[in-house]
Formats: structure tokens, C-alpha cells, sequence
């Protein structure tokens, strides 16, 4: 009951407004007085962090921080796929008919997400990773591949926490997200990187700094951008939530893989099939 008042409650705020106010304050430099108690309350650990906690300049940097070289190991096997952030796996499993999991009772269409129909989708395979406060925001490449476009979509900016998820439906297909596609050795892949509620926004390395397109769909060609597997390609400023989409019959999932599972990035979750 609590968590339905709250979902009516979360709808008729206005998020977006809210979230570009926070993302607004979280630069500032008084902001800076809150990175310790932040840290403290997520017990983050601080050891893993690329500098010192005092020299991170406001609470949004603070959140995008970067991580000592080798803090994340990479699983360099050839046939493996990683994880490409640290987060929880909420679902997992195989599309059928174009719909994928998005809890108990809930689903929603690969079309709806990604915008546009892709029938290579359609019977493939998916992940999906929440990323909370307390995590590492860094977003890296599953697997060797090129970039090859991306499409920005606007929408809401639900909570993506367990109140969210279990009652909106349709949940990542109502709020912002950044499609990134490439091409891999387990085929065209793509990674869906969702918005929610205070997030102040989602940058990438491909591009200019990411804006948001506010009410249009924006497509973009990046027709020469080639990453290997774990090499960082955005990051979230605020914690939200990765969605991994691969083709039919191109990757098998690790049996480590569960529901509930924490993962960090650069550990392997999956292997690329043979043809």
C-alpha cells in the first residue's frame, strides 16, 4: 500500500523540473560539504577511488568519480562479455515475441524501449543492471565493437528503485533514455541507458557532451568510433539503470547470472555463441 501511495505521489511531481534543479545543486560548491556524509551513508568504498575524497569539487563529480586503474578487473577472454557497469541485475533472460521482463507481472516491448522496430531483437536476449546511489556510474563496453549510432529519446523521470519498477508499468519505456548500438562479434548489440528520477543527466565519450533533445527523439551516426571491451563510453550523473540487448542466438548468459545478483564491472556475465 505505502508503495502505491508513493508511486501516485512520485507521478504527479514534476520530476524533470525537480531532477535539473538537482542536477543543478549537486554542481555547486557548496555541495562539496555533503560528499563525506554521502560517501559515509553509502559506505563507499573509498579506497577504489581515483583521488582523494576532499579534492572532488562538488557532489555531482563526486558521483561521476572515476576509479584507480585495475580497480575493476577485466575478463579478457575472447568469447567473454562483461558487465558493463557495477549494479544489481534486476532481470534477465530471453525476448520472447518482442517483450522483455520487466518484473513479477510486468513486461513491456523491445519496440517501446529502443524506439524503432528491430526484428534481430525480437527473440534475443537481455540484461538489465540497476545501478544505486552507492555505486560506480562509469559506463563501459561489453565487448570489443564499434559504435555505429545512437538515438536519444525524452520521456519521464520515474524513480527506477523497486517502487518504480514493481509499479509503473512500462517503466523503461516512459522515462528518458540514450540507445547506443554497435557491432560486435556477437552481432549488433544495444545498450539502453535510462534516466530516472533526479538524474541529472548521461554523457558519453562518442559524442559532444550529451544534451537533452527535451521534447524530440534525436538520432545520431557515429559511423568511425571503435571501443574495446571495458573501455568507458559515458557515465550517469546519479545512479539509474543499464539495459543490455543482444540478437537471437548471440550470446548465452553465465549461470552466475541471477536475479538479484550484484555484479561489477568488468566481471563476466555472458559468452558470445558461435556462429
Amino acid at each position: 500500500m505505502k508503495h502505491r501511495v508513493a508511486k501516485v505521489f512520485i507521478s504527479m511531481l514534476p520530476q524533470n523540473g525537480i531532477s535539473r534543479i538537482a542536477g543543478s545543486l549537486g554542481r555547486t560548491k557548496m555541495s562539496k560539504w555533503y560528499v563525506k556524509p554521502y560517501a559515509k551513508m553509502y559506505d563507499i568504498n573509498l579506497s577504489e577511488i581515483e583521488k582523494p575524497i576532499q579534492d572532488y569539487k562538488h557532489l555531482t563529480e563526486f558521483f561521476s568519480r572515476k576509479l584507480k586503474i585495475n580497480a575493476r578487473p577485466i575478463d579478457n577472454s575472447a568469447d567473454s562479455i562483461i558487465s558493463p557497469v557495477d549494479g544489481v541485475v534486476s532481470q534477465f533472460g530471453r525476448i520472447q515475441k518482442g517483450t522483455i521482463i520487466q518484473a513479477k507481472g510486468i513486461d513491456y516491448s523491445v519496440h517501446s524501449l529502443l524506439g524503432e522496430a528491430k526484428e534481430d531483437f525480437e527473440e534475443g536476449s537481455f540484461v538489465t543492471i540497476y545501478l544505486s546511489p552507492k555505486d560506480y556510474h562509469r559506463i563501459h563496453m561489453p565487448l570489443d565493437g564499434k559504435i555505429t549510432s545512437s538515438t536519444y529519446i525524452p520521456g519521464r523521470l520515474f524513480p527506477v528503485n523497486d517502487i518504480g519498477v514493481n509499479h509503473v508499468k512500462g517503466l523503461f519505456t516512459k522515462n528518458e533514455r540514450l540507445v547506443t548500438y554497435a557491432d560486435t562479434k556477437a552481432g549488433e548489440i544495444a545498450i539502453v541507458k535510462v534516466g530516472a528520477f533526479i538524474v541529472g543527466s548521461v554523457q558519453v565519450a562518442y559524442c559532444e557532451p550529451y544534451k537533452r533533445a527535451r521534447k524530440k527523439v534525436l538520432k545520431t551516426e557515429h559511423p568511425s568510433e571503435r571501443y574495446k571491451k571495458g573501455e568507458e563510453i559515458g557515465h550517469f550523473e546519479f545512479g539509474s539503470t543499464v539495459i543490455l540487448i543482444f540478437q537471437n542466438g548471440k550470446m548465452e548468459l553465465d549461470p552466475s547470472v541471477k536475479a538479484g545478483s550484484a555484479v561489477k564491472m568488468g566481471q563476466r556475465i555472458g559468452k558470445i555463441k558461435a556462429r
